[in-house]
């Protein structure tokens, strides 16, 4: 039987990562970069729709791509409505709630859109899998403190759900069986208790958890109050504030990892400590989330792009090794995950479900 030839599109905010695999293999990729310009000419996601399509598809004929070739095209789901982890078929209610931006406006929605628009020329079918708007939230997970404020389960679930799937692969542990608490450590960090196989509980990484590269995380409430109330910042500019402008950037001038462990080996004092409460924060998440599992947890996953900075997991791991043993995972794929998630569909192990 021919391999799965699996198209793969991932809409970031400045850039679209495309690439093309071969069952598990990925055999041609590429991370097309958007003009600072042409973005900032397009605030608005959806305005963004033509000159991203076009962009996949000059490099899908620079690359001779057939699309007759393809199985499935796959992508990251968005901000849509809450919904069960899994993989989905692209239809025209999913379309639709992506246009809406029915959870917030972000370059996810578009995937779903680019993803569809290809695969009715290739004659396949578009699917997303684990989109951001995953809910598998017990009862408990959605008090916030106050009726007219529900928590939300936005989060890294594809990441999420991976890590626990190659966690329990590792172990040799059955996924639908298993407990972990996972932390995605990107430019947003999710923290998550996973029990067989949801993600029952999780910070919403725009406001909430630990501060990021470029993230506030959750702030001391009555002094946020305070400044938003103050007339010093516009609604937009507090929100960047939260999102964009704060953690590493804010304390550091940067939300590079590399550059903050660079200025720490040349005995920068103040950039240690960031880096390190940033860690602490993390550690601290975690084991809020080991209390959701009522300490029956069977590891302890870090994964993210931060997770290759060895400075910053051993800090974390050493705050919370006592729960359970410590998983690294320096290989953060979202693409591969993808890809994977389309192939259990094609070979008939996963049903997709009907958004």
């Amino acid at each position: 039987m021919n391999p799965y030839k699996i198209l793969v599109i991932n809409p970031g905010s400045t850039s679209t990562k495309i690439a093309i695999f071969s069952n598990f293999e990925q055999i041609r990729a590429e991370t097309l970069r958007h003009a600072a310009e042409e973005i900032k000419a397009h605030p608005h996601i959806w305005n963004q729709f033509d000159f991203r399509f076009s962009a996949i598809d000059k490099w899908l004929h620079q690359n001779n791509i057939n699309l007759k070739e393809l199985n499935a095209v796959v992508t990251l789901g968005g901000l849509f409505r809450s919904l069960e982890g899994g993989v989905y078929e692209v239809n025209d209610k999913m379309l639709v709630d992506a246009r809406a931006n029915l959870q917030g406006e972000h370059a996810s929605n578009l995937g779903c859109a680019l993803a569809y628009t290809i695969a009715v020329e290739a004659h396949c079918k578009a699917y997303v899998v684990d989109p951001v708007s995953v809910d598998e939230f017990e009862p408990l997970a959605r008090y916030s403190g106050h009726p007219e404020i529900e928590r939300r389960s936005l989060s890294h679930a594809l990441s999420l759900h991976e890590a626990a799937r190659n966690a329990s692969e590792k172990l040799n542990l059955d996924y639908e069986k298993s407990s972990f608490v996972i932390a995605h450590t990107g430019g947003g960090i999710s923290v998550a208790p996973i029990r067989n196989g949801k993600i029952i509980d999780v910070n919403d990484a725009s406001s909430d958890g630990p501060f990021s590269p470029e993230r506030t995380g959750g702030l001391p409430l009555q002094p946020f109050i305070t400044l938003a109330l103050s007339g010093k910042y516009s609604d937009q500019e507090l929100r960047k504030f939260v999102m964009g402008n704060g953690g590493l950037v804010a304390y550091l001038g940067t939300n590079s990892a590399e550059e903050v462990e660079c200025r720490i080996k040349s005995g920068d004092h103040k950039a240690r400590e960031v880096y390190e409460a940033m860690a602490y924060q993390i550690a601290k998440e975690i084991g809020s989330m080991t209390t959701v599992l009522k300490g029956k947890v069977d590891a302890i996953v870090i994964t993210g792009g931060l997770a290759k900075s060895k400075m910053l997991t051993d800090w974390i791991t050493e705050r919370v090794k006592f729960i359970s043993q410590v998983l690294v995972f320096t290989t953060d794929d979202e693409m591969k995950a993808l890809a994977k998630g389309a192939i259990r569909v094609l070979k008939g192990t996963e049903i997709p479900k009907s958004y």
